[in-house]
């Protein structure tokens, strides 16, 4: 297996801010705006978003965690099922702007299963995709993000990882991994 860097920890923190300063030129207050992370992955970076953006804006954003497990089109496909994570939204999403994260954006299918568990707790507004990585050239759906931290072209033979400090590791970076060929 071989990693390749493709953000190191400065890289990493000037992408997260100027993904933030692109939510403040569109969300202003964000009166009307919430943020819901994507579980597993994606809540790690959702947060790490939400403290940038309520220290940028001094405002209280609303904060959710959303668990798709249910709503994906492969659950009863598994031979093991999946555990389910934990899905938090204290608030009703009801005619707002909703700003949904997750970590990579890959087939798309994730980001389907996700819109569909969204309905549960209102029809909002808009729904607006923030991804760090956005894997090109990959998708079984017509889903693009509105907000791409990096942009990486990519094999279905390899996996980026995404390593941030909210989730236990050392320092915040993004690989490339490539696998071996059996």
């Amino acid at each position: 297996m071989q990693k390749k860097l493709i953000l190191d920890s400065n890289l990493l923190s000037i992408t997260l801010d100027r993904l933030c300063q692109q939510l403040i030129e569109i969300h202003d207050d964000f009166e009307d705006s919430v943020i819901l992370g994507m579980q597993p992955r994606g809540v790690f970076l959702a947060e790490l978003i939400h403290q940038k953006l309520e220290k940028a804006t001094g405002k209280n954003i609303h904060l959710g965690q959303l668990d798709t497990t249910f709503y994906r089109d492969d659950f009863r496909r598994r031979e093991t099922p999946v555990a389910a994570n934990s899905t938090y939204v204290p608030f009703i999403i009801e005619e707002k702007n909703v700003i949904l994260i997750d970590d990579v954006l890959y087939t798309g299918r994730s980001v389907r299963s996700a819109l569909d568990a969204m309905i549960a707790f209102g029809r909002p507004n808009r729904v607006e995709l923030l991804t760090l990585v956005n894997r090109k050239y990959s998708r079984e759906l017509p889903i693009e993000a509105d907000y791409i931290g990096i942009d990486v072209n990519t094999m279905d033979s390899q996996k980026v990882l995404v390593e941030l400090e909210a989730q236990g590791h050392k320092s915040n970076k993004i690989w490339l991994i490539n696998k071996e060929e059996k």
